[in-house]
């Protein structure tokens, strides 16, 4: 045998190294399918559906106030058919009264009048726009005796005719009248005829003419009034309520309208 004896050939060592490395792949590919396979995909996840989109409400506009003449479309039917009929300017109409017409009239011209305590002027007098109601005159004038009335103002024109050189006299008073036996109430009554008594005792009742009373005086402090006739009877009167005042009132009216007609 040679001293240079051949050495036996080395085994090769990539056989064993492939088998390694295809061992891991294995087992990682195993692996894999085995994590995959155990995971479920989610549920799908339906997409919610937007309901209906209801309009926004668009904000109020507040139309800005124009200078410029208002379109013909814009105005009243009944003004575009003045303006279409007639295109020129329109005739000024007079004003209408406003409220009532008084008119007052007197025997004696230039009379003051009031109304209501308000001075309207002096007779004749005209005067319109006054309220509608129960109004309070008066028309006075130097020399005579002042009038005084109600008047109504309404739709149609108050004529009041003052008549200064008239005689008028219209008083009324109650009374009660004593006597012997008892008493009865009733009415003193004065016009330009004379003086009158209404009662219901009938044996009491009279009428006597101006010409005829020879006594007609008040006293105030006793409260009551005489009347007496002309070479007859004398009343004595006094007031249901123990006052002066009205039977003073009604005697100074009664002197008042004897006087004036004494001197006609």
């Amino acid at each position: 045998m040679s001293v240079f004896d051949e050495e036996p050939a080395p085994r090769s060592r990539r056989g064993p190294m492939l088998l390694v490395v295809f061992a891991g792949a294995a087992v990682a590919m195993a692996g894999a399918w085995f994590v995959l396979s155990r995971r479920q995909p989610p549920p799908p996840v339906e997409a919610s559906r937007p309901g209906p989109t209801r309009p926004r409400p668009e904000p109020k506009r507040t139309p800005t106030p124009s200078r410029e003449t208002p379109a013909a479309t814009d105005r009243p039917a009944a003004a575009r058919d003045a303006s279409a009929a007639d295109p020129g300017p329109a005739d000024t109409a007079a004003p209408a009264r406003t409220g009532g017409v008084l008119r007052v009239r007197s025997d004696v011209p230039g009379a003051s009048v009031f109304l209501d305590r308000k001075f309207l002027g002096n007779t004749p007098l005209d005067v319109d726009g006054l309220s509608a109601g129960s109004h309070r005159l008066n028309v006075s004038v130097d020399g005579y005796e002042g009038h005084a009335q109600a008047v109504d103002i309404g739709d149609t024109p108050a004529d009041v005719d003052v008549r200064f050189k008239e005689v008028r006299l219209n008083a009324a008073v109650p009374v009660v009248h004593k006597h012997g036996m008892g008493s009865c109430s009733g009415r003193l009554v004065a016009d330009t005829a004379g003086l009158r008594y209404d009662t219901a005792n009938a044996s009491d009742a009279f009428a006597v003419p101006f010409a005829d009373l020879e006594g007609f005086s008040v006293d105030y402090l006793k409260k009551s009034l005489r009347v007496k006739r002309r070479g007859g009877k004398t009343w004595n009167f006094e007031d249901p309520n123990g006052q002066s005042d009205p039977l003073f009132v009604f005697h100074r009216d009664v002197e008042k309208a004897r006087a004036r007609l004494a001197a006609r």
